[in-house]
């Protein structure tokens, strides 16, 4: 077994989910991810905790759904209850196939999600944090040699966090302390409003309120959106590839849209419900270990020349207490390129341009 296979399970286990003597932990293991469940399986035995595996796929998934009548049952008793039990939740993505639901038809999708909100939010109450094994399949959507990608996807996950998160510190003290955000690119000019909210320092790790690893980036739930956006990052939803979308915001809703392609999917997406059409998330990359795009959102979001939106479902981590964000059963993350003639600005200061952030080497201030 390659070592870095048993450092990526050490990181998982002890940095990101935090899993302690005793812990009931629900390990959900994609096709290809078999080398990485033994080395997670062999350091949750070292720390004894209780392990439960399942077996997660996109050909499973796009057999059970094209068969299905679209009369979903509301949340099964069977899987609420494992995550309801659960303290831990470890997701090990690593597919054969990419595209694998890309001909499940968009109502399907819905409705499935929508019949699990209290499912998701079982999850999402638990320490839960999903990560990707790196497989020949990912390599492919990447358009690298299995190797290559092999070296780029430890490259962005054996980091130094420590080291990291307090870099993004710098991030997170200028949002928390931030009224109005503005996003000025190619096709782009947005503003949102971020008063009140709190800004999470996502260093892969739950004792930051992150959940995926690798991460890398700054995020914080937004308001009040206005003018549009362009997502110039090629990316893949729900299977089919989806090219420079366009949003066009008013009184913090999505008033307008178009996609070069997937303008179906993006279609599809904003009718799930009353909240898909709002934003969820303002996500700046800041993961420099990240130096490419993959057509893998886990990592392409993280990128440190990039800030990606998402809509639906804002994160309770960055709502006052009390206070309730947007709500929605999904949440879709979109990126847009921010490495050339763009810059992103807190109350009208610049505090990124060009893909480079104020405190580092290179910066230009105008």
């Amino acid at each position: 077994m390659d070592e870095r296979i048993r450092e990526h399970a050490a990181v998982l286990v002890d940095w990101s989910a935090r899993v302690e003597s005793g812990d009931n932990v629900v390990l959900s293991v994609g096709p290809e991810a078999h080398e990485l469940a033994v080395a997670v399986a062999e350091k949750l035995g070292e720390r004894g905790a209780n392990l439960l595996s399942t077996y997660s796929s996109g050909e499973l998934s796009r057999a059970y759904l094209q068969a299905h009548d679209d009369e979903f049952d509301e949340n099964p008793a069977h899987e609420l209850a494992l995550y309801e039990e659960a303290d831990v939740y470890l997701s090990l993505g690593g597919g054969r196939n990419m595209s694998a639901t890309a001909d499940v038809p968009g109502d399907t999708h819905t409705a499935h999600r929508r019949a699990r909100q209290d499912i998701r939010e079982a999850r999402y109450e638990t320490r839960w944090v999903s990560t990707l094994h790196p497989t020949r399949s990912l390599a492919q959507q990447a358009n690298m040699a299995y190797e290559e990608y092999q070296d780029f996807a430890y490259d962005a996950i054996l980091r130094d966090w420590e080291s990291l998160a307090d870099e993004m510190a710098n991030m997170k003290a200028l949002l928390d302390d931030g009224s109005e955000v503005r996003l000025v690119s190619s096709g782009t000019d947005l503003t949102m409003h971020i008063e009140g909210r709190t800004a999470v320092n996502s260093a892969a790790s739950v004792e930051y309120d992150s959940h995926n690893l690798p991460s890398g980036e700054v995020f914080t739930a937004p308001t009040a959106t206005e003018g549009e956006v362009t997502f110039d990052v090629p990316m893949t939803l729900r299977g089919d590839p989806v090219r420079n979308v366009r949003l066009e915001f008013a009184d913090g809703e999505v008033v307008d849209y178009d996609a070069e392609q997937g303008a179906d999917v993006i279609a599809d997406i904003l009718e799930t419900d009353a909240g898909a059409n709002r934003l969820g998330e303002l996500g700046i990359g800041m993961n420099r270990g990240i130096d490419r795009y993959t057509d893998t959102i886990l990592f392409d979001e993280k990128m440190g020349d990039t800030v990606h939106l998402a809509l639906g479902r804002a994160y309770d981590a960055c709502l006052p207490e009390g206070e309730s964000g947007n709500d929605s059963a999904i949440h879709v993350d979109m990126i847009t390129d921010m490495s050339d003639e763009s810059r992103l600005e807190i109350d009208g200061k610049v505090v990124q341009r060009n893909g480079r952030f104020r405190w580092e080497d290179g910066f230009e201030a105008e």
